[in-house]
């Protein structure tokens, strides 16, 4: 069967200070500017889903695991005590006591209950402690005790100052002096037996541990009562806590007990091992001042005098860390004669007896620490020294001690890579060694591996990839003795890093894995590692393989590639690694170390299995639901949201057991969403109205999620879509129709008129065109007759005219001339017929209407003769062709030419044919 483990600490952790050797769990810190209230918090609780509730100088504070939200009583005083109990949140404060309870839109509602006490007179009391007792509720300040039953209280007078109470075996113990310890019966308080030791003695606290009541006195020591009597208890850690001033304590459900002090913070106390664990100040906490604690599901809340921390308990991973910086970041870890030696950029440093020294002489880079034989080795950029406490002895000066590695097969022989080549160790029998640099190579080695004991691979953080011939003596490299691998063999030169993993040749290149085949001396992909593409090979060993993926998930995986596998995606681990940098350190099958950029981590695998077993993903609680005008109940029942108000929506889910949770959301409806993400208050803009369901669940580093919580919401559709305004739309839709069509009937009407008009006028324009075609036609016919006119006239006048000649020159033959002169007349008065004039007039009146009146209004000095001579010309008759018609000469019709060009005022230039023609 195979084993799944994923480790997913949804935390984002802030930097811790550690102090000596102590290796402390994950705090994260809440300063008052993130909640946004007092300094000081005197008491916290948590309800069942691990909200918080803090008592604050303020009021109450409630944190949901997302948001915080401060309530103040209705006088403002402050808030000394808080106890969740029943669903109900009991606070405490001057001569003020009272309950709070969620309504059905998640704000806290408070109730108050002191009208309940009556017949008795406050005495300026402050109310420091609530526990619960059965079904009652028990109320201390420190003059009297307060039993609130339904709905009334009961006050109980002690005869002496109350310093505190307690819950034990589901009763309440009632300190103060000088009676020591009651129990509370009814309405009496009756003493413990047995309690000599402490009467008359100031109780700082009480609390219930496995071997009974632990009870811690100010000026006499620690106390464990039971039934078999009372004895001293943690004589030495009640003498340290007696200086610190304690104030608090409370029994942890690892079996561990945990003190919080005035001075130095919280101290945590393993009875069966007797180890202290200190957390203060210096170590992570905000504040040394503690004011109260509470543990809920592994993680203990501390109330400071200024902030509130939460402590992670039980996490398989814990943290040194040198705040201070002196150390800087840490390469290397090595544990020599039971102390641990720390290799940084600054220096060799070991830790013992909880204290951090620096050895001397050792200042610079450190790049390897290893334990070889009796010797612990040290690789530094000035050279390899021997190191034992204080004692930082030079091997060889030689720059850049890389890595050191040993020859296969050769006892007490070592290769180390340098900033300039490869040097040869021997170490011999007393403990000394002997070193000498091998010629023939001259740039840096920073990671080496053994092919076999005179075949040795190189990598070079920039030129790439060598696998170098090295002879028995080890003592010179030659030339041809060293083959290059190019971008030809593998992807990129650059940063290429190479391993021996089962006696095979592994490279990594630009992400990908190959392996070199030697038998045909080329490099092949190495599919073994295909799974873990882009991810750094940093530690292997006998059973698992450790990879980093710093590209992209920023997490370590630990696998043994066959059926389990670890990830571990601790915000504060991975983000403190340091790429290219990350060495992993194996002390024993069980713990492991990373160096950090600040320090180093301790992995238990044994309680990391375990952790990883509780493979439970909480799912988130709902908070909120409000829109820009209101929030909503958040019972479960379906959220009406109006339209005009839901331009923004926003949900808000939490899951207070986690620190920093991851969510994913998917929203179904109108509109459809899904995505992940670390905010668990989830805006909704410009959603179109209709109904959605809202799905949220916790997810972890693999994407498993939680079962989901569902929010189901509806928006109501704006005015414009109500059932009113579809009822008008419908009718209003309807009448349109109706507009429309009588729009288009009528349209419809005038586009018949409008196409018979149309077709009325295109008709008649087809007649207009056919009379104008007969019009042309008949004109045409008149232009031929009157040419044809013309023709004649212009015949017989050139007849008359010739005859008329011919009788002039035989004028003597005629030998009566009366009759000859008779004759001649004749002939004149045929040439002058005015007949053919008014028929000739006649047609040029219907071929030119208008033309002699309009020429008479422009000029009337024109005389008739002028008239026949203008329409011959329009008709564009030349002199010679007028002639005949006029009965003169062609010189005469010159002349009368001449006469007519002055009477029409016309240019020299100007053409007085073309001036008629175009005359209108």
């Amino acid at each position: 069967m195979r084993y799944l483990y994923k480790l997913y600490f949804l935390v984002l952790l802030c930097p811790i200070l550690l102090n000596g050797q102590n290796l402390l769990p994950p705090i994260y810190n809440y300063p008052i500017f993130e909640y946004n209230a007092a300094s000081q918090n005197w008491g916290v609780d948590v309800n069942d889903e691990g909200e918080l509730y803090v008592a604050n100088n303020k009021g109450l504070l409630h944190f949901n695991g997302e948001q915080w939200e401060l309530y103040k009583l209705p006088n403002k005083t402050v808030i000394r005590s808080v106890a969740y109990i029943n669903k109900r949140i009991y606070t405490g404060s001057y001569e003020e006591i009272g309950y709070w309870q969620e309504s059905i839109k998640g704000k806290l509602e408070y109730t108050s209950l002191t009208h309940l006490i009556t017949g008795h007179t406050f005495s300026s009391e402050e109310f420091w402690q609530i526990i619960p007792e059965g079904d009652n509720v028990v109320f201390r300040s420190f003059s009297r005790i307060y039993r609130y039953n339904s709905n009334s209280i009961e006050v109980i007078n002690p005869k002496s100052v109350v310093t505190q109470i307690a819950a034990y075996k589901n009763k309440v113990l009632v300190a103060g002096n000088p009676e020591g310890i009651c129990l509370l019966k009814d309405d009496k308080l009756i003493p413990l037996p047995n309690q000599e030791k402490i009467k008359n003695q100031p109780i700082i606290d009480l609390a219930q541990i496995e071997e009974g009541l632990l009870i811690a006195t100010k000026q006499n020591g620690y106390f464990i009562w039971n039934e078999n009597g009372m004895k001293p208890w943690g004589k030495e850690l009640s003498q340290e806590l007696s200086l610190q001033q304690l104030n608090k304590i409370i029994s942890l459900s690892n079996g561990k007990i945990a003190f919080g002090t005035i001075k130095n913070g919280v101290y945590l106390y393993d009875p069966k091992t007797k180890v202290i664990e200190r957390i203060n100040r210096q170590t992570g906490l905000q504040n040394n001042t503690v004011l109260s604690l509470m543990e809920n599901k592994e993680q203990l809340w501390v109330g400071l005098d200024n902030g509130l921390d939460r402590i992670q308990l039980n996490t398989p991973i814990s943290y040194y860390t040198d705040y201070t910086g002196i150390v800087g970041t840490v390469y290397d870890m090595a544990f020599y004669k039971g102390i641990m030696y720390l290799g940084s950029n600054t220096g060799v440093y070991y830790l013992s007896d909880d204290e951090l020294t620096f050895v001397k002489g050792s200042q610079g880079h450190v790049w390897d620490l290893k334990v070889i034989g009796d010797d612990l080795i040290c690789g530094h950029n000035s050279g390899t020294y021997k190191v034992d406490r204080d004692q930082f002895e030079p091997i060889y000066k030689y720059s850049g001690g890389y890595q050191m590695i040993k020859i296969p097969e050769k006892e007490d022989r070592f290769l180390q890579g340098t900033y300039n080549g490869l040097l040869y160790y021997n170490r011999m029998g007393n403990s000394s060694w002997e070193a000498r640099s091998i010629p023939g190579l001259n740039f840096p080695v920073k990671q080496l591996c053994f092919e076999s004991p005179t075949t040795v691979w190189a990598a070079h953080p920039y030129k790439g990839l060598f696998r170098i011939k090295i002879g028995q003596e080890y003592d010179q490299i030659k030339p041809e003795d060293i083959q290059i691998f190019s971008s030809k063999d593998i992807p990129n030169i650059y940063n290429v890093k190479v391993y021996n993993i089962k006696n095979q040749i592994v490279i990594r290149s630009e992400g990908k894995w190959f392996k070199y085949d030697p038998i045909v001396g080329k490099i092949s992909p190495f599919d073994d590692f295909n799974a873990y593409a882009d991810n750094d090979l940093v530690y292997y060993d006998e059973k698992y393989f450790w990879f980093i993926d710093n590209e992209g998930a920023k997490e370590i995986t630990i696998t043994d590639l066959k059926n389990e596998y670890f990830t571990i995606a601790a915000n504060q681990l991975v983000k403190r690694l340091v790429p290219d940098s990350e060495n992993v350190i194996r002390l024993n099958d069980n713990e492991y170390f990373l160096t950090l950029g600040d320090g180093f981590s301790k992995i238990n695998m044994s309680n990391l299995k375990k952790f990883l077993g509780k493979n439970f993903i909480p799912s988130p609680q709902l908070s909120y639901v409000k829109d820009q005008l209101s929030s909503y109940p958040i019972n479960g029942g379906a959220i009406q949201i109006e339209f005009k108000s839901s331009r923004e929506i926003t949900v808000q889910v939490a899951s207070p057991m986690l620190v920093k949770p991851r969510f994913f959301y998917r929203l179904n409806g109108a509109e459809e969403q899904s995505a992940f993400t670390d905010q668990g208050t989830l805006k909704f803009q410009n959603l179109p109205f209709g109904k959605y369901e809202l799905s949220v669940s916790t997810v972890n580093i693999n994407n498993n999620k939680s079962e989901p919580i569902v929010i189901t919401f509806q928006i109501a559709p704006p005015w414009y879509w109500s059932n009113a305004s579809v009822v008008f739309y419908v009718v209003l839709l309807i009448g349109l129709l109706l507009l429309i069509r009588r729009y288009n009937k009528r349209k419809l009407v005038k586009e018949h008129l409008r196409l018979k008009e149309r077709m009325q006028k295109e008709q008649e324009e087809r007649l207009l065109e056919l009379e104008k075609e007969k019009f042309a036609k008949e004109i045409k016919l008149k232009q031929k007759e009157l040419a044809g006119s013309i023709l004649n006239v212009t015949k017989k006048n050139e007849l008359i005219l010739e005859l008329k000649s011919i009788l002039l020159l035989n004028k003597e033959k005629f030998g009566n001339q009366k009759r000859y002169k008779s004759f001649i007349k004749k002939l004149d008065d045929s040439i002058n017929n005015d007949e053919d004039w008014k028929k000739f007039e006649i047609n040029f009146k219907e071929l030119h209407e208008d033309f002699f009146e309009k020429l008479l209004q422009s000029y009337p000095d024109l005389t008739p003769k002028d008239l026949k001579l203008c329409a011959y010309l329009k008709m564009n008759h030349s002199s010679k062709e007028i002639a005949p018609l006029m009965g003169i000469s062609t010189r005469g019709v010159e002349i009368h030419r001449y006469r007519l060009r002055k009477k029409l005022d016309l240019e020299a230039d100007q053409n007085i044919t073309n001036f008629l023609i175009t005359f209108k």
